[in-house]
This record gives structure tokens, sequence and C-alpha cells, in this order.
């Protein structure tokens, strides 16, 4: 059985993860409300996705606030690839 990925076995990464396939680019508000997570912890999730190179953090100025928004890097993509093959191969025999 293939090893699987640590940073996305937690279940806040993975469901980031998870909503950035189905779009273009999210932003920290919609995520939010998807996963139902607190804002502090989603931040802290959103960083190490971020620093493993996973997604990409864009933080954009709206009057006299900034908007973040988040997409998924080639690399993220992958490793979402990567899991779910990994994922696969716990259902041999089923």
């Amino acid at each position: 059985m293939k090893e699987l990925d640590p940073l996305l076995h937690s279940q806040l990464r993975l469901a980031i993860m998870s909503l950035l396939l189905t779009v273009e680019r999210a932003d920290f508000v919609f995520l939010k409300e998807k996963t139902e997570a607190t804002a502090g912890n989603l931040s802290v999730q959103i960083d190490k996705l971020s620093s493993a190179g996973y997604i990409a953090v864009e933080k954009v100025p709206v009057g006299v606030k900034t908007r973040t928004f988040c997409s998924m890097t080639d690399c993220g993509r992958e490793a979402m690839r990567n899991y779910i093959e990994s994922l696969k191969s716990y259902f041999v025999g089923l």
C-alpha cells in the first residue's frame, strides 16, 4: 500500500483541497463557509498548504480591506492525484 500524504490527510486541509479542485479560485469566506472552520484554524491550514506549494494565496485590496483568494497549484493537483491513488490502494479486493 502507498503511504498517504500526511499534509493532505488532515480533515480540514483535505476539505480545502477538495473544494479547490472544483473551482479556479476561491475566496477565504467561501472556504470558511463550506468547511465550517473557524477563521483562525482555516488561516493556519491555508498557510500550511501554501508553504508546501499545494496552493497559491493572493491578497487583493478591496477598498480599505483585503480579500484573500486561494487556488490550487500544479504541485497541489499532483499531490491530490497521488493521494487519491494511495487511497485506492487500500480498497483492493473490495
